[in-house]
Protein backbone atom coordinates (compact mmCIF):
# COMPACT_ATOMS: atom_id res chain seq x y z
CA UNK A 1 0.00 0.00 0.00
CA UNK A 2 1.32 3.36 -0.64
CA UNK A 3 2.72 6.06 1.73
CA UNK A 4 -0.17 8.73 0.47
CA UNK A 5 -3.05 6.07 1.10
CA UNK A 6 -1.44 5.33 5.10
CA UNK A 7 -1.01 8.90 5.09
CA UNK A 8 -5.08 9.01 4.40
CA UNK A 9 -5.11 6.72 7.19
CA UNK A 10 -3.50 8.53 9.56
CA UNK A 11 -5.74 11.78 9.08
CA UNK A 12 -8.84 9.66 9.48
CA UNK A 13 -7.80 7.99 12.68
CA UNK A 14 -6.46 11.21 14.13
CA UNK A 15 -9.81 12.91 13.26
CA UNK A 16 -12.00 9.65 14.96
CA UNK A 17 -9.59 9.57 18.20
CA UNK A 18 -9.45 13.22 18.84
CA UNK A 19 -13.44 13.86 19.89
CA UNK A 20 -13.14 17.49 19.84
CA UNK A 21 -15.31 19.74 22.17
CA UNK A 22 -18.04 21.41 19.63
CA UNK A 23 -21.06 22.84 21.42
CA UNK A 24 -24.32 22.80 19.51
CA UNK A 25 -23.04 20.26 16.82
CA UNK A 26 -22.96 16.57 18.37
CA UNK A 27 -25.88 15.54 20.63
CA UNK A 28 -28.92 16.41 22.91
CA UNK A 29 -26.46 16.47 26.81
CA UNK A 30 -25.74 19.53 28.16
CA UNK A 31 -25.73 22.36 26.15
CA UNK A 32 -27.17 20.27 23.42
CA UNK A 33 -23.53 19.17 22.70
CA UNK A 34 -21.72 15.99 23.42
CA UNK A 35 -17.93 15.34 24.14
CA UNK A 36 -17.49 13.50 20.68
CA UNK A 37 -17.38 15.10 17.68
CA UNK A 38 -19.88 13.19 15.40
CA UNK A 39 -18.74 13.10 11.51
CA UNK A 40 -14.82 13.06 12.86
CA UNK A 41 -14.37 9.17 11.60
CA UNK A 42 -15.26 8.32 8.15
CA UNK A 43 -12.82 6.82 5.25
CA UNK A 44 -10.29 4.65 6.76
CA UNK A 45 -11.91 5.17 10.03
CA UNK A 46 -9.88 1.51 10.97
CA UNK A 47 -6.55 1.76 9.66
CA UNK A 48 -3.83 3.49 11.65
CA UNK A 49 -1.04 5.14 10.00
CA UNK A 50 2.83 3.33 10.14
CA UNK A 51 5.55 4.21 13.17
CA UNK A 52 5.87 8.20 13.15
CA UNK A 53 4.52 11.26 14.00
CA UNK A 54 1.78 13.18 12.18
CA UNK A 55 -0.01 16.69 11.99
CA UNK A 56 -3.26 17.15 11.43
CA UNK A 57 -5.33 20.59 11.25
CA UNK A 58 -9.21 19.97 11.11
CA UNK A 59 -11.80 23.40 10.33
CA UNK A 60 -15.06 22.56 11.19
CA UNK A 61 -18.38 24.63 10.75
CA UNK A 62 -21.90 23.98 11.89
CA UNK A 63 -24.96 25.73 11.25
CA UNK A 64 -28.09 24.47 12.95
CA UNK A 65 -31.29 25.62 14.34
CA UNK A 66 -34.03 24.87 17.42
CA UNK A 67 -37.52 26.10 16.80
CA UNK A 68 -40.78 25.23 17.81
CA UNK A 69 -41.82 24.78 21.57
CA UNK A 70 -38.64 23.17 22.05
CA UNK A 71 -35.96 23.67 25.01
CA UNK A 72 -32.49 23.24 25.30
CA UNK A 73 -30.41 23.86 28.42
CA UNK A 74 -27.74 26.34 27.28
CA UNK A 75 -24.85 27.88 29.84
CA UNK A 76 -26.97 27.49 32.92
CA UNK A 77 -29.98 28.47 31.28
CA UNK A 78 -33.19 27.33 29.42
CA UNK A 79 -33.94 28.77 25.93
CA UNK A 80 -35.34 28.38 22.91
CA UNK A 81 -35.39 29.30 19.37
CA UNK A 82 -31.85 28.76 19.43
CA UNK A 83 -29.95 29.52 16.10
CA UNK A 84 -26.31 28.44 16.07
CA UNK A 85 -23.47 28.85 14.13
CA UNK A 86 -19.91 27.06 14.94
CA UNK A 87 -16.28 27.38 13.37
CA UNK A 88 -13.62 25.31 15.36
CA UNK A 89 -9.69 24.97 14.20
CA UNK A 90 -8.63 21.94 15.73
CA UNK A 91 -5.07 21.07 16.01
CA UNK A 92 -3.74 17.46 16.51
CA UNK A 93 -0.53 15.53 17.00
CA UNK A 94 -0.25 11.72 16.55
CA UNK A 95 2.74 9.60 17.46
CA UNK A 96 2.80 5.74 16.50
CA UNK A 97 4.97 3.76 18.26
CA UNK A 98 8.00 1.29 16.56
CA UNK A 99 7.32 -1.04 18.79
CA UNK A 100 4.74 -3.84 18.57
CA UNK A 101 2.14 -3.89 20.98
CA UNK A 102 -0.47 -6.56 21.63
CA UNK A 103 0.62 -8.04 18.12
CA UNK A 104 -0.86 -4.32 17.02
CA UNK A 105 0.82 -0.79 17.05
CA UNK A 106 0.40 1.87 19.26
CA UNK A 107 -0.09 5.32 19.09
CA UNK A 108 -1.15 8.68 21.32
CA UNK A 109 -2.56 11.76 20.16
CA UNK A 110 -2.83 15.32 21.57
CA UNK A 111 -5.65 17.86 20.35
CA UNK A 112 -6.02 22.21 21.30
CA UNK A 113 -9.45 23.69 20.13
CA UNK A 114 -9.85 26.84 19.18
CA UNK A 115 -12.93 28.44 17.83
CA UNK A 116 -16.23 29.19 19.67
CA UNK A 117 -19.68 29.30 18.57
CA UNK A 118 -22.18 32.93 17.97
CA UNK A 119 -25.57 31.87 19.57
CA UNK A 120 -29.00 33.61 19.50
CA UNK A 121 -31.58 32.59 21.20
CA UNK A 122 -34.73 33.31 23.41
CA UNK A 123 -34.75 32.93 27.11
CA UNK A 124 -37.64 30.71 28.31
CA UNK A 125 -37.27 32.15 32.19
CA UNK A 126 -35.58 35.58 31.96
CA UNK A 127 -33.56 37.04 35.36
CA UNK A 128 -33.43 40.37 36.80
CA UNK A 129 -30.93 42.23 34.00
CA UNK A 130 -31.69 39.50 31.18
CA UNK A 131 -33.85 40.51 28.41
CA UNK A 132 -35.92 37.29 26.76
CA UNK A 133 -34.28 37.37 23.66
CA UNK A 134 -30.33 37.10 24.10
CA UNK A 135 -27.19 36.96 21.74
CA UNK A 136 -23.70 35.37 22.67
CA UNK A 137 -20.36 34.93 20.76
CA UNK A 138 -16.78 33.40 21.91
CA UNK A 139 -13.36 33.00 20.21
CA UNK A 140 -11.63 31.11 22.95
CA UNK A 141 -9.76 28.00 23.58
CA UNK A 142 -11.31 24.97 24.47
CA UNK A 143 -10.78 21.53 26.57
CA UNK A 144 -7.42 19.71 25.34
CA UNK A 145 -8.15 15.98 24.67
CA UNK A 146 -5.65 13.24 25.12
CA UNK A 147 -5.77 9.99 23.55
CA UNK A 148 -4.65 6.88 22.20
CA UNK A 149 -4.97 3.65 19.86
CA UNK A 150 -4.21 0.07 19.32
CA UNK A 151 -4.29 -0.62 15.23
CA UNK A 152 -4.16 -4.03 13.51
CA UNK A 153 -4.28 -5.33 9.89
CA UNK A 154 -4.91 -8.27 8.36
CA UNK A 155 -5.18 -8.71 4.31
CA UNK A 156 -7.60 -6.13 3.50
CA UNK A 157 -9.00 -5.85 6.81
CA UNK A 158 -7.94 -3.47 9.25
CA UNK A 159 -9.41 -2.32 12.78
CA UNK A 160 -8.67 -0.16 16.03
CA UNK A 161 -9.70 0.18 19.28
CA UNK A 162 -9.57 4.02 20.07
CA UNK A 163 -10.02 5.45 23.95
CA UNK A 164 -9.47 9.27 24.67
CA UNK A 165 -10.51 11.94 27.70
CA UNK A 166 -11.42 15.40 28.02
CA UNK A 167 -9.46 17.82 29.75
CA UNK A 168 -11.60 20.34 31.42
CA UNK A 169 -8.58 23.25 31.78
CA UNK A 170 -10.48 25.46 28.95
CA UNK A 171 -11.72 28.57 29.17
CA UNK A 172 -15.29 28.43 30.36
CA UNK A 173 -17.62 31.41 31.40
CA UNK A 174 -20.19 30.41 33.63
CA UNK A 175 -23.68 32.23 32.68
CA UNK A 176 -22.34 32.41 28.94
CA UNK A 177 -24.36 30.73 26.11
CA UNK A 178 -21.25 30.32 24.22
CA UNK A 179 -18.73 28.11 25.43
CA UNK A 180 -16.09 26.27 23.56
CA UNK A 181 -15.36 24.16 26.81
CA UNK A 182 -17.16 21.86 28.62
CA UNK A 183 -15.88 22.12 31.87
CA UNK A 184 -16.27 18.24 32.73
CA UNK A 185 -14.41 15.46 32.40
CA UNK A 186 -15.50 13.12 29.38
CA UNK A 187 -14.39 9.83 28.60
CA UNK A 188 -14.80 7.59 25.05
CA UNK A 189 -14.49 4.43 23.92
CA UNK A 190 -14.45 3.55 20.38
CA UNK A 191 -14.12 0.98 18.34
CA UNK A 192 -13.38 1.05 14.27
CA UNK A 193 -13.14 -0.87 11.37
CA UNK A 194 -12.21 -0.72 7.49
CA UNK A 195 -12.21 -2.89 4.63
CA UNK A 196 -9.81 -1.89 2.20
CA UNK A 197 -9.24 -3.45 -1.43
CA UNK A 198 -6.38 -1.67 -3.16
CA UNK A 199 -7.06 -3.43 -6.38
CA UNK A 200 -10.71 -2.23 -6.62
CA UNK A 201 -10.50 1.17 -4.99
CA UNK A 202 -13.01 0.45 -2.59
CA UNK A 203 -13.06 1.45 1.43
CA UNK A 204 -15.97 0.16 3.33
CA UNK A 205 -15.26 1.62 7.32
CA UNK A 206 -17.57 1.81 10.00
CA UNK A 207 -17.11 2.71 14.43
CA UNK A 208 -19.17 2.72 16.84
CA UNK A 209 -18.78 3.73 20.80
CA UNK A 210 -19.81 4.97 24.18
CA UNK A 211 -19.02 8.57 26.02
CA UNK A 212 -18.79 8.60 29.50
CA UNK A 213 -19.64 11.98 31.09
CA UNK A 214 -19.00 13.20 34.54
CA UNK A 215 -20.43 16.55 36.04
CA UNK A 216 -19.76 19.86 34.89
CA UNK A 217 -19.11 21.94 38.76
CA UNK A 218 -20.64 25.30 37.66
CA UNK A 219 -24.08 24.18 36.47
CA UNK A 220 -24.80 20.76 39.07
CA UNK A 221 -25.43 19.13 35.40
CA UNK A 222 -24.57 15.30 34.55
CA UNK A 223 -24.54 14.70 31.13
CA UNK A 224 -25.81 10.77 30.52
CA UNK A 225 -24.04 8.12 28.40
CA UNK A 226 -23.97 8.35 24.84
CA UNK A 227 -23.83 6.06 21.94
CA UNK A 228 -22.21 7.04 18.62
CA UNK A 229 -21.80 5.54 15.23
CA UNK A 230 -20.28 6.22 11.97
CA UNK A 231 -19.98 5.18 8.74
CA UNK A 232 -18.30 5.51 5.21
CA UNK A 233 -18.29 4.20 1.79
CA UNK A 234 -15.90 5.44 -0.42
CA UNK A 235 -14.25 4.81 -3.58
CA UNK A 236 -10.48 5.91 -4.80
CA UNK A 237 -9.32 7.13 -8.37
CA UNK A 238 -6.27 6.00 -8.49
CA UNK A 239 -3.46 7.53 -5.95
CA UNK A 240 -4.53 10.83 -5.87
CA UNK A 241 -8.51 11.41 -5.72
CA UNK A 242 -11.24 9.83 -3.57
CA UNK A 243 -15.55 10.05 -3.22
CA UNK A 244 -17.79 8.77 -1.41
CA UNK A 245 -20.79 8.61 1.14
CA UNK A 246 -20.72 9.16 4.76
CA UNK A 247 -23.80 8.97 7.86
CA UNK A 248 -23.61 9.45 11.58
CA UNK A 249 -26.37 8.13 14.00
CA UNK A 250 -26.28 9.52 17.82
CA UNK A 251 -28.75 7.63 20.48
CA UNK A 252 -28.12 9.02 24.62
CA UNK A 253 -28.59 5.88 26.49
CA UNK A 254 -28.88 7.10 29.59
CA UNK A 255 -30.87 10.23 31.02
CA UNK A 256 -29.21 13.66 32.09
CA UNK A 257 -29.09 13.99 36.19
CA UNK A 258 -28.12 16.80 38.41
CA UNK A 259 -29.85 19.86 40.03
CA UNK A 260 -29.18 21.78 36.62
CA UNK A 261 -30.79 19.19 34.56
CA UNK A 262 -34.18 20.98 35.03
CA UNK A 263 -35.48 19.60 31.87
CA UNK A 264 -35.16 16.05 33.35
CA UNK A 265 -33.60 13.12 31.53
CA UNK A 266 -33.65 15.30 28.53
CA UNK A 267 -31.93 12.12 26.11
CA UNK A 268 -31.18 13.21 22.62
CA UNK A 269 -31.17 11.11 19.52
CA UNK A 270 -29.66 12.42 15.88
CA UNK A 271 -28.87 10.81 12.42
CA UNK A 272 -27.15 12.81 9.33
CA UNK A 273 -25.90 11.83 5.86
CA UNK A 274 -23.71 13.45 3.41
CA UNK A 275 -20.31 12.95 0.96
CA UNK A 276 -16.84 13.17 1.14
CA UNK A 277 -14.16 13.87 -1.37
CA UNK A 278 -10.11 13.47 -0.63
CA UNK A 279 -7.28 14.82 -2.51
CA UNK A 280 -3.41 13.26 -1.76
CA UNK A 281 -0.94 15.20 -2.99
CA UNK A 282 2.92 16.25 -2.40
CA UNK A 283 4.49 19.36 -1.35
CA UNK A 284 8.27 19.21 -1.51
CA UNK A 285 8.81 15.64 -0.25
CA UNK A 286 6.13 15.10 2.02
CA UNK A 287 2.65 13.41 1.46
CA UNK A 288 -0.13 15.44 2.43
CA UNK A 289 -4.28 14.60 2.62
CA UNK A 290 -6.89 16.81 2.21
CA UNK A 291 -10.56 15.61 3.08
CA UNK A 292 -13.87 17.52 2.62
CA UNK A 293 -16.79 16.10 4.64
CA UNK A 294 -20.04 18.02 4.66
CA UNK A 295 -22.96 16.15 6.73
CA UNK A 296 -27.01 17.39 6.68
CA UNK A 297 -28.90 15.98 10.17
CA UNK A 298 -32.12 14.86 10.34
CA UNK A 299 -34.77 13.37 12.88
CA UNK A 300 -33.00 15.58 16.09
CA UNK A 301 -34.60 15.18 19.55
CA UNK A 302 -33.85 17.39 22.09
CA UNK A 303 -31.10 19.15 20.18
CA UNK A 304 -30.62 21.86 16.97
CA UNK A 305 -30.77 20.08 13.66
CA UNK A 306 -28.51 21.55 10.66
CA UNK A 307 -25.42 21.15 8.76
CA UNK A 308 -22.07 20.02 10.02
CA UNK A 309 -19.04 19.72 7.81
CA UNK A 310 -14.59 19.13 7.84
CA UNK A 311 -12.03 21.00 5.88
CA UNK A 312 -9.03 18.29 7.25
CA UNK A 313 -5.22 18.58 5.86
CA UNK A 314 -2.89 15.87 7.51
CA UNK A 315 0.49 15.13 6.78
CA UNK A 316 3.64 13.68 8.38
CA UNK A 317 6.12 15.47 11.22
CA UNK A 318 10.15 14.91 9.78
CA UNK A 319 11.02 12.18 7.46
CA UNK A 320 7.84 10.06 5.99
CA UNK A 321 6.85 6.96 6.57
CA UNK A 322 8.28 3.62 5.11
CA UNK A 323 6.46 1.98 2.87
CA UNK A 324 4.28 -0.64 4.28
CA UNK A 325 3.42 -3.58 1.91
Amino acid sequence: MSVVKRLLSASATVAGLCCVAAPLTANAAENGAGFYLLGARGPMAGLLAPPGTYFQNDTYFYVGELKGNKQLPLGGEIVGEVDATLIGIFGTGLWVMPEEVLGGNLGFTAIVPFGGPDIDATLSAPRAGRSASVSDSIFTIGDPVLGAVLGWHEGDFHWTANASVNVPIGDYQKGQLANLSFNRWAGDFTLAGTWFNPETGFDISGAAGFTFNGENPATDYRTGTEFHAEWAVTKHFGQEFSAGVAGYFYQQVTGDSGAGARLGPFKGRIAAIGGTMGYNFKMAETPVSLTLKVFQEFGAKNRPEGTAGFVTIAFPIGTPPAQVK
